[in-house]
């Protein structure tokens, strides 16, 4: 099986110019194929932006909204999948959530972020309940998270048991916690066994400042791929062949005793 090119777009976009953020990952999506990337990662809420405050609900949309739409044009015209982050309106909830369109333009699969950081997210958004959500491209299974999800080891693993290869994690991480996207990441793919795009925002919006430094982590703990602190678009391979060889060698999913864990619940 092929290896999976994947593109990592580190970009904060424009706060509250959802034209100009959908003209951004077009460009992006461009220049991811003609690299040969078959996948494009954005960071959390990239569509509208983070740092928007109380125009949350203004600039909220369904799954299947306009965005959606856009996003989907980009996706068919550049023949490649993309992951992107954005509010998601649900009746009278809103969510902090991502979606994964096809190269073919469908909708293959939205997540809910299940662990709000902060107060910004915890005054507009209403936590997701369903902690894997998958889907799957060229042969790949694919899992999505959002950002604070992937600091609770819970969350990759669950991963980790249902199947995923590549755990997609758009995310807003700020100052001074950097040393999540260049040490915890890393460690997430070598315990769960299973390759992790963590893809950032970069630079100063509103009050916070994000770090950049996206990563694409592999089974063995080592970075494929990795941003420094501004715009950048990084690319590197998911090798099914590789993660079933890391699978094989290493025993920690096989080695677990599931009975000795249910005080942690």
């Amino acid at each position: 099986m092929p290896s999976l090119r994947t593109a990592l777009l580190q970009s904060s976009g424009r706060p509250g110019a959802v034209a100009e953020n959908l003209k951004a990952l077009d460009e992006a999506a461009a220049r991811a194929a003609d690299a040969g990337a078959r996948l494009l990662v954005a960071p959390e809420l990239f569509l509208t932006g983070y740092a928007i405050g109380d125009a949350v609900p203004e600039l909220a949309e369904p799954a299947e909204g306009p965005g959606s739409a856009a996003i989907a044009e980009i996706a068919v015209r550049h023949g490649l999948a993309v992951l992107y982050g954005y509010p998601e309106r649900d009746g009278e909830r809103i969510f902090n959530a991502s979606q994964l369109i096809g190269p073919d333009g469908a909708r293959l699969a939205n997540y809910r972020k299940t662990h709000l950081f902060g107060c910004f997210e915890q005054e507009w958004f209403t936590p997701g309940d369903q902690t894997v959500v998958q889907a799957d491209l060229d042969g790949i299974r694919i899992g999505l998270l959002i950002c604070y999800d992937v600091e609770f080891p819970e969350n990759v693993r669950a991963h980790a048991l249902a199947g995923t290869d590549l755990l997609l994690v758009p995310t807003a991480q700020m100052h001074p916690f950097q040393f999540v996207a260049e040490s915890v990441v890393p460690v997430r793919a070598f315990e769960s066994q299973m390759y992790v795009a963590y893809v950032n925002r970069t630079g100063p919006e509103g009050e916070f400042e994000f770090v950049g430094l996206s990563c694409l982590a592999g089974p063995d703990g080592v970075v494929r791929a990795r941003a420094g602190r501004g715009e950048e678009l990084v690319i590197g391979e998911v090798d099914p062949e590789f993660l079933a060889a890391s699978r094989a060698a290493n025993p920690y999913l096989a080695d677990r005793r599931p009975g000795l864990y249910g005080s942690l619940a």
